[in-house]
């Protein structure tokens, strides 16, 4: 953009010179009067009078050479592209050496078009002109290598199929920047009413999008523009940009609000170091909620606006990273977009080699916790034109973007596609829970953890919310989980599953009742992990040993049994010791980590105590089981 700009400036102080040199290429008094009455025009940025008063001048001459390369210039600047094309056309051919800058502009306009070739001959020609700026050699070199680009993705079209969201959510003003919950039951989007932004959402009940209503007065404001947003998976946080707000520390912010029950809670701006008094935008949080990637031209960056990232830490939003020359280059690249693969970000860039202006790209986090090279959507996904706004379901199988370039319902409207298989993220699935109390049946504010068991890393931390006692949590196949849920008061819940080796068409949906302590009730550690015939704990049972910690921490008073059980295979009393030793195992590891032994006890029960039938493996699964018994509180 500010090559572009440059560039501008530098015709119009060549227009200007030849003005104030009386060196016009034209005589015609009624032209040079078009003419100065369109720069009359400019000054006061009325540029429709002003490309209206161009156009006569050209007809009173129509090799008035001024007169088309300026019409040519606010052409480019307004995107009109083929318009732009022609008269800078019109200028190489009255003058070919009129001005070097012709040929690089020419360039710029022919890729907006998508003539490459053409585009590509001129830049050529611009390069071969002695004593070009340095600046102005590697913005040619960059659009001569999208031109190739450009080129070859005509030849090799991707699969691009884009459909209508519907009139539930197009209107005939403008709507953009869709984003969609993990289940796909809400779409968040701004709509653009009379030059004001506001959030409007839809839900999809029947799997169908119901009429789009106005988001929240918490949220929306009559005064300023509400726009850029990030729904968190479980649909209970918004982050979203808000500019020139009295409060605000730049002149776009970062702000996020909460649901609370049906509506929202008041937006509060994020701090210091994220909010500065430079322009950050853009927002999208990763699945987990603890990495926030946003847009900002702040110092330190590689080149105008460039994306970031902060990782919420227990002191609030750490010292912004940027993401580095694997993603962000010396020109601008925005609307960045994080799957809930938490591996899989797409952007838009007019750095990367594209189709021109900006394009959309993928990138993956490689093993070495890197962003790889980014790769391009690919034709007709990317145009001439500037694609951004591109969001991805969680299932990563179809894609949300906007445009005012196909035939819609008027202005930008939202569309959706299905995405090539080369370019999805991950396969995700999701958690979706509620939490009641056993006895009262009452939904349950409680934390709900679910862990990576193999790196023994927290996948997910919240709370299910205290009106619904809901969850939703977004998981990548190919790991195996475990699931803690638990509330001060009450005995915590523990389960495991695994994505491993297959494609989970169907989300889990768990149903979970705490019980509240009470002696003589039991809880099945279900992630605690022994090998066949062992008894020595496996390293992915450290994260449920530290839940029991903090539960007998949590509740001082209570002391416990802890329990080994097996199934009816093999020699009983081998299954008795084996039973022992597991339990004896659990033991050693909390008193090790400090908790009184007058608090513990252990004890194995082989086979006498079955909760499942053991004719079947399913029940032989269940009945090898470690749990513990609360004795007193």
């Amino acid at each position: 953009m500010r090559t572009a700009l440059l560039l501008v400036f530098m015709l119009m102080v060549c227009l200007n010179s030849s003005a104030q040199n009386g060196r016009y290429s034209t005589t015609d008094k009624q032209a040079l009067k078009y003419f100065t009455a369109a720069s009359q025009d400019l000054d006061k940025s009325l540029y429709d009078e002003a490309m209206a008063k161009l156009t006569k001048a050209i007809e009173e001459d129509p090799k008035f050479i001024e007169a088309h390369f300026q019409l040519a210039d606010i052409s480019r600047q307004r995107r009109l592209y083929k318009q732009a094309v022609e008269h800078y056309r019109q200028v190489v051919a009255i003058n070919p050496e009129f001005t070097r800058f012709v040929y690089l502009k020419l360039g710029e306009v022919e890729i907006g078009d998508g003539q490459y070739a053409q585009a590509q001959q001129h830049l050529e020609k611009y390069l071969a002109y002695p004593n070009n700026t340095p600046q102005n050699i590697a913005y040619s070199q960059k659009l001569i290598i999208d031109c190739k680009f450009g080129i070859q993705a005509l030849q090799h079209p991707v699969k691009f199929d884009p459909q209508n969201i519907g009139p539930e959510i197009n209107t005939a003003d403008d709507e953009y920047l869709p984003v969609a919950t993990a289940d796909e039951s809400t779409l968040i989007f701004t709509r653009k009413i009379n030059n004001n932004e506001d959030f409007y959402k839809s839900v999809k009940p029947d799997n169908k999008w119901q009429t789009a209503t106005y988001l929240s007065n918490q949220i929306n404001t009559p005064t300023y523009n509400e726009g850029a947003q990030s729904i968190s998976q479980d649909g209970r946080y918004l982050f979203f940009t808000g500019c020139n707000r009295p409060e605000g520390l730049g002149r776009c912010d970062i702000y996020i609000a909460q649901k609370r029950g049906d509506d929202w809670g008041k937006p509060i701006g994020l701090n210091p170091p994220v909010n500065t008094a430079a322009w950050e935008s853009q927002p999208s949080i990763s699945a987990d909620g603890r990495t926030l990637y946003f847009v900002s031209n702040k110092a330190g960056g590689l080149g105008g606006y460039d994306i970031w990232k902060t990782v919420l830490t227990d002191n609030g939003w750490a010292e912004p990273e940027n993401l580095g020359p694997n993603i962000n280059t010396p020109y601008d690249e925005q609307s960045p977009f994080i799957h809930p693969d938490d591996n899989t970000l797409y952007f838009c860039s007019n750095g990367w080699p594209g189709m021109g202006n900006k394009d959309l790209f993928i990138s993956r986090l490689g093993k070495d916790e890197k962003w790889q090279k980014p790769e391009n959507l690919g034709y007709p996904i990317n145009s001439g034109g500037d694609e951004n706004g591109l969001t991805l379901t969680a299932n990563g199988r179809y894609a949300f973007f906007s445009s005012n370039k196909l035939k819609g319902l008027g202005g930008f409207d939202i569309y959706t596609f299905e995405m090539p298989q080369n370019i999805r993220p991950k396969l995700v699935t999701y958690v979706k829970g509620i939490v009641r109390d056993a006895l009262s049946n009452e939904p349950l504010e409680a934390d709900i953890e679910i862990v990576d068991l193999e790196r023994n890393k927290a996948a997910y931390e919240d709370s299910s919310s205290p009106e619904k006692g809901d969850f939703l949590a977004t998981l990548t196949s190919g790991k195996n989980y475990g699931i803690n849920i638990s509330k001060k008061g009450y005995l915590f819940y523990s389960e495991n599953f695994s994505l491993l080796g297959r494609e989970p068409k169907e989300p889990f949906i768990i149903n979970v009742s705490l019980s509240p302590i009470d002696i003589g009730k039991k809880v099945v550690l279900k992630n605690i992990f022994f090998d066949t015939n062992k008894f020595d704990l496996k390293p992915e049972s450290k994260t449920e040993l530290q839940k029991l910690i903090q539960f007998l921490g949590d509740n001082p008073n209570v002391n416990i049994e802890i329990s080994g059980h097996t199934d009816n295979v093999g020699n009983d009393q081998q299954n008795q010791t084996l039973s022992e030793n597991r339990a004896k195992a659990v033991y050693q590891y909390l008193i090790g980590h400090k908790l009184e032994t007058f608090r513990l006890v252990f004890k194995g029960y082989g086979k006498s105590q079955p909760i499942a039938d053991n004719a079947t493996e399913q029940g032989r699964k269940l009945n090898r089981r470690t749990e513990f018994k609360i004795i007193s509180k």
